[in-house]
């Protein structure tokens, strides 16, 4: 049987679906640990390879010391098994890795294997979502699906981390805010570079400055220049072309950097602005004035190379001005140290005078960018400090998850051959919830979500209105009824492999964007806060909680004292 090629810019047709490959080229069958294979042999060697089987993918805890998580990764996994087929090549290396008693026939099986006997049913792209409930409902050959395992958890995994990092940022920031992602250069490798691009504008950033991902995934560029650009130059003799048309087109300003000159020289002596500076650094406005000849209706400048208000901010309004004479508008400044709260602010001030003493409509509201290693606990110092920044430039603390490294994606095996299986463990957390389940999210009359509910496959589903009993899975004492003014079922049919269910589409990410903020804008506020956030409700249904712990008892060894 010829092998199929993986990769992102091939597509091939898998049950009359075409979908493109994985985004990472390395997304590929054999991205998975040995033992996955070496349980697929075994499970082949006893001729189980093809019983049925079901597994959930899940989380255990909420990152970061909150109530929620986003749920990211899912598209990417569709892709990964739209076009699961192994290479000659993978077959040849899997013969060299795994011991040579192996047989033959173990390797044509792998090499007749795809995902069309695959069912995935999922919670939807960008939807809030809690510990123990499955993000992802894994049906199929049990080989398979164990195939699955590593790369399903792996690609959600950091997606669904740094989504929810980048919705705790926005939280913290505040809508009005812009967010822009600048974490490239520090990010885990390319890849991690541009997964935190992606999953970053899902959960609420509005740009990146990482042109690749821009390319792949349609995001928002933005960008201005660094310190090395304003300290390149030395004087405004090294700009040799100083003409600039103005933003009609009917005349050219023959020496803007002499217009720019003329301005410094009123702003030093305003009657608002007199005495706040003296003398700027003449290098500083050089590279200035050559950035804005460079992009006149784009002008935004990084002033803090050498003193932001005795010499950035009065260098960048008089460049400003100029622009203003010749129909332009500058868009701002950009702050990248020091104490961003008083300086936005003293910046501001600097604005509105020259609005006030020059009469230019709209120079107060000049656009403050802040960076600077920011994170939600500096943006939350920020804002009880008050301060005047429009817009913040995210890095390290935000596509590295700084605060914390891993979500703790899970794959857990809940039933096989319509058998409900359970994983016990000495800890309760780590305890699995067996069988092939149906989960809902029940809402109340304020509209926000009151609890998350799993039953069995077969119980009928919770009716608006009707009182239903919520049990938490392991604690016998702690339950509530619930009478839900709306229901909202949450696994749906993302691959249906050979059967005839209905798929629902992946949609673009501009508009999974938009599902994460109106997920996020639906939740009680204070299981959104930053501090000491109230847990959200996961519960069980009366019936599935008692074959829970018929099951355990059934399966726990009995202890004998002697």
């Amino acid at each position: 049987m010829a092998a199929v090629s993986n990769g992102p810019k091939k597509e091939r047709k898998c049950e009359g679906h075409n979908i493109a490959g994985p985004t990472n080229p390395m997304v590929t069958p054999l991205l998975t640990d040995l033992y996955q294979f070496t349980m697929a042999y075994a499970y082949w060697k006893a001729g189980k390879h093809n019983e049925r089987a079901v597994f959930d993918l899940y989380f255990r805890k909420n990152p970061f010391g909150g109530e929620y998580t986003i749920f990211a990764g899912l598209e990417e996994c569709i892709k990964l098994i739209a076009n699961f087929k192994f290479r000659e090549d993978d077959i040849a290396f899997l013969r060299q890795s795994l011991p040579s008693s192996c047989e033959d026939g173990f390797f044509e099986y792998l090499r007749s294997i795809d995902c069309s006997d695959v069912e995935i049913y999922s919670i939807s792209e960008g939807s809030v979502v809690f510990p123990k409930v499955p993000l992802m409902r894994v049906e199929g050959p049990v080989a398979v699906a164990q195939l699955l395992e590593t790369p399903f958890v792996n690609l959600i995994n950091y997606a669904s981390l740094v989504t929810t990092n980048a919705a705790r940022h926005r939280f913290v920031a505040g809508k009005e805010k812009l967010l822009l992602e600048f974490g490239l250069r520090r990010a885990q490798g390319p890849d991690g570079g541009i997964g935190a691009s992606k999953y970053c504008y899902m959960g609420g950033f509005d740009a990146t400055s990482n042109v690749a991902a821009g390319k792949i995934f349609g995001i928002p560029l933005r960008g201005t220049h660094s310190h090395a650009f304003v300290s390149s130059f030395m004087s405004t003799d090294e700009i040799v072309e100083k003409s600039l048309h103005r933003s009609d087109g009917s005349s050219v300003c023959d020496d803007f950097v002499s217009l720019v000159q003329a301005w410094l020289n009123k702003l030093k002596w305003s009657n608002l602005l007199g005495g706040i500076f003296g003398e700027t650094n003449q290098s500083e406005l050089a590279a200035f004035t050559s950035y804005a000849l460079a992009f006149p209706g784009s002008f935004l400048a990084l002033v803090d190379t050498y003193d932001v208000i005795r010499s950035g901010v009065p260098n960048f309004c008089a460049v400003a001005l100029a622009l203003n004479d010749l129909g332009y508008k500058a868009i701002g400044i950009r702050l990248d140290s020091g104490d961003l709260a008083y300086q936005s602010c003293e910046a501001r001030k600097f604005f509105c005078a020259i609005e006030k003493e020059f009469g230019v409509p709209g120079f107060g509201k000049m656009s403050i960018t802040a960076s600077n290693d920011l994170n939600e606990e500096t943006l939350d110092a920020l804002n009880k400090q008050g301060h005047e920044v429009d817009a913040f430039g995210i890095g390290t603390h935000l596509v590295t998850c700084y605060a914390q490294a891993a979500l703790g994606v899970v794959f857990k095996l809940v039933e096989i051959n319509n058998q409900p299986r359970i994983k016990l463990s000495e800890d309760v957390t780590k305890v699995s919830i067996p069988c092939k389940k149906r989960c809902y999210r029940l809402y109340g009359k304020e509209g926000y979500p009151l609890v998350d509910i799993m039953t069995g496959e077969n119980e009928p589903p919770p009716k608006v209105g009707e009182r239903i009993l919520c049990r938490h899975p392991f604690s016998e004492s702690k339950r509530a009824y619930v009478v839900p003014q709306r229901v909202e079922e949450l696994l749906k049919c993302y691959w249906p492999g050979s059967s005839d269910k209905t798929r629902e589409v992946l949609p673009p990410l501009k508009q999974i964007r938009e599902r994460c903020i109106e997920h996020l804008s639906q939740m009680r506020p204070d299981h959104m806060r930053w501090l000491n956030p109230t847990p959200y409700k996961v519960s069980v249904s009366a019936k599935l909680y008692d074959f829970i712990h018929f099951l355990w008892l059934n399966e726990a060894p009995v202890g004998e004292l002697q």
